[in-house]
């Protein structure tokens, strides 16, 4: 924790640090498990267990999406905390191909992954797209 100041109050407030994690892993299936795992260990670091759940399942979704794309190189799932109020997932891969929502049918065994994505984080989440691949971030509000 730091101490950082407080010019509204004219005090010192006491500030949990927010140090990002980042873990470059392979195209694997039980790359989806470590993943998950170091999204709940720094959640778990800043005190946000309220979003550990929801957050696991964005970073399922997305890791495995990333699988799915046939890369050769690795992913890399980051979780950041641009703002107070604010949790931010990332996964990166190699691959150009953009995530697309789908309207899956009952029977179908895939394809609710980007619609549960949109649920959990109320439609905030996007890509960025780069020449070597692309990020894909999903925001959760921090309700403090």
């Amino acid at each position: 924790m730091t101490l950082t100041s407080n010019a509204a109050g004219g005090g010192m407030a006491l500030r949990r640090a927010t140090r990002p994690a980042t873990v470059s892993l392979p195209y694997r299936p039980e790359s989806v498990a470590a993943a998950r795992c170091c999204i709940r260990a720094k959640l778990d670091e800043w005190g946000l267990d309220e979003l550990v759940d929801d957050a696991s399942v964005i970073v399922s979704e997305l890791a495995t999406n990333a699988i799915r794309t046939g890369c050769r190189t690795r992913m890399i799932v980051a979780v950041r905390r641009p703002a107070d109020h604010l949790v931010r997932l990332l996964v990166a891969d190699g691959s150009a191909a953009m995530p697309v929502m789908v309207e899956a049918g009952s029977d179908a065994t895939s394809g609710r992954g980007l619609t549960i994505v949109h649920r959990l984080t109320h439609g905030r989440w996007g890509v960025t797209l780069f020449p070597f691949g692309k990020i894909v971030h999903a925001d959760l509000p921090v309700n403090r």
